[in-house]
């Protein structure tokens, strides 16, 4: 167990908890919350520099952060209905700057038809961002858990968005990737379409803010299962960072800088249906893999597979992020082992 995940557990332990409350710890994305009778959505999420996204066009960051936070409801099969936040903003930012960064949020907020509450506001040395999101939910709730062998594994965009903003943000100094990369408009991808038809026909859904390796393994130690996942969609500007930086390109699903997609996992019986129902709705999932026995976590590369079951690297371990992304590279380019 991370240790992360050993402080969350004891803040747990100590804190006062609701009847209404019908979720466990860590079973979804959000918390869902019976009032009379009716359920709600709740989630918070907190952004700052250690994310590691772009701060050159702020309308982008605030467009990433709402975008982000919405995520978690909607990975819990709802609708995002009321939406507050805490900005600290930066003691250098100017009010157009601000500005900017607001129209971003206020974008997001106008395309899922959600209602701004208000929030805080400080100044400080460095910024920081938290959103508190309250949405609907019509019938049963989606849960990390409930992924059954068997099943595909699917996600509703590409893979390493978010990696790529971490990796232009770490190397974007370098003349050769900034030629390469400066034009390249990375905004994350609304997907209230999608989560509306992965509502109707499956129960197991995570959002990848931390990354799709680490999404898999959520809903894997949620449901008692593994995975096996190859030939995997990297985002196209993912592959061209990597091949600029001559990096391996398995970097964009291990790392744990997120895309904030929606990962979930689909019935055999389920899937031809699915599909057909997406093309008709002109929306593209991709399929990563199949759900496989407890213990069994493996990623299909072109030439070699990597067992990840005893995989523990992991970037909060390490104060710089680049230290972190050296061990990942050891990792993969580290002779194969026989699986």
């Amino acid at each position: 167990m991370s240790r992360e995940k050993e402080i969350i557990e004891m803040i747990h332990r100590h804190m006062p908890r609701s009847s209404s409350q019908e979720n466990q710890l860590f079973e979804s994305d959000s918390e869902i919350i019976n009032v009379h009778g009716n359920r709600i959505l709740f989630s918070m999420d907190d952004f700052s520099a250690e994310d590691l996204m772009r701060e050159s066009d702020p309308y982008r960051l605030g467009w990433n952060m709402a975008a982000g936070s919405i995520s978690d409801i909607l990975a819990s099969g709802g609708k995002p209905k009321f939406y507050a936040h805490s900005l600290v903003m930066q003691d250098s930012w100017s009010q157009d700057y601000v500005e900017k960064l607001t129209l971003g949020i206020a974008q997001v907020l106008r395309e899922y038809g959600t209602a701004f509450m208000g929030g805080d506001l400080g100044i400080s040395q460095s910024w920081r961002y938290t959103a508190s999101v309250i949405g609907d939910l019509d019938g049963p709730p989606l849960l990390r858990s409930g992924a059954n062998v068997g099943e595909g594994i699917y996600l509703s965009g590409r893979v390493g968005k978010g990696n790529v903003e971490a990796g232009l943000t770490l190397f974007g100094g370098n003349a050769f990737t900034k030629s390469l990369t400066d034009p390249w408009k990375n905004y994350f991808c609304l997907r209230s379409r999608e989560a509306e038809l992965i509502n109707r026909y499956c129960r197991c859904c995570i959002d990848t803010s931390d990354g799709v390796f680490n999404a898999l393994r959520a809903i894997s130690e949620m449901s008692g299962t593994g995975f096996l996942v190859g030939g995997l969609p990297y985002a196209k500007g993912g592959l061209l960072l990597a091949k600029a930086l001559k990096l391996p390109k398995e970097l964009l699903f291990l790392g744990e800088c997120g895309e904030y997609e929606l990962l979930f996992t689909l019935a055999k019986d389920a899937e031809n249906e699915f599909l057909r129902a997406a093309r008709e709705q002109n929306l593209t999932f991709y399929r990563l893999g199949e759900v496989r026995k407890a213990g069994i976590q493996v990623l299909r590369g072109e030439n070699r597979e990597w067992d990840l079951s005893n995989y523990s690297l992991q970037a909060r371990d390490y104060a710089d992020p680049k230290d972190y992304l050296r061990k990942v590279i050891e990792y993969l380019t580290a002779p194969a082992r026989f699986i």
